[in-house]
């Protein structure tokens, strides 16, 4: 930065993600880690009034086709809002941020499930974000069956896909967890509520005090 240097920067918040596919019990650790940390909880599609209604259309099984670019574009959109009006802010006001779901979910989704390019991806949500990217990514584990058990309950538009498009997006989470622990930890995802919470505030806080030295 360009403070003096008596002063030195302020200390910049932390971006989480937290990532995983349906019915991993993502909204409920993302808020639970918010609350532990004393940080902001938002998510993705979302956190923003225009978050909010792409949101509804890209879960609404009504809305008719939507295709994969489409669909694509309108979760990048969300993210340009949402970084420009809460995560930018947040985070340079020294405040850290727990998304439930975000770049992570697009490379998943858009990418392995839906097969677009994913480095074009990740091209574009640098560019939506303003090259907003997360500190620490948890990837929430949990055995293919349970979870489409869970999953078999709610039916927005992505839970009622196929099984062969919930496992190329299981896939490439772990794919992704795998080639980049600079970035990502992965989380058992069984057990209690409380159980989880646990290993994922450990997991966080073990992986960010590894990060300090690092610069991205």
């Amino acid at each position: 930065g360009a403070g003096s240097p008596a002063a030195g920067p302020s200390p910049r918040g932390r971006l989480i993600a937290m990532e995983g596919g349906e019915g991993v019990g993502k909204s409920t650790q993302a808020a639970l880690l918010a609350a532990s940390l004393g940080g902001v909880l938002s998510r993705e599609p979302g956190g923003t009034s225009l978050g909010e209604i792409i949101r509804e259309v890209l879960l609404d099984r009504l809305a008719g086709s939507v295709n994969a670019r489409s669909e694509a574009l309108l979760m990048l959109a969300a993210r340009a809002a949402h970084a420009d009006e809460v995560l930018w802010p947040e985070i340079l006001a020294g405040r850290s941020v727990v998304v439930d779901r975000y770049a992570g979910s697009t490379l998943a989704y858009q990418g392995y499930g839906r097969g677009l390019d994913r480095d074009e991806l990740r091209r574009l949500s640098e560019w939506a974000s303003r090259g907003l990217w997360p500190d620490c990514n948890v990837l929430l584990r949990l055995p293919a069956q349970l979870a489409s058990q869970r999953r078999c309950r709610r039916s927005d538009r992505f839970e009622a896909e196929g099984s062969a498009f919930h496992e190329r997006v299981r896939a490439g989470f772990e794919e992704m967890a795998s080639s980049d622990p600079g970035h990502w930890v992965v989380v058992d995802a069984t057990g209690s509520v409380g159980e989880v919470a646990a290993r994922v505030l450990d997991a966080v806080r073990e992986h960010l005090s590894h990060g300090d030295t690092d610069d991205g």
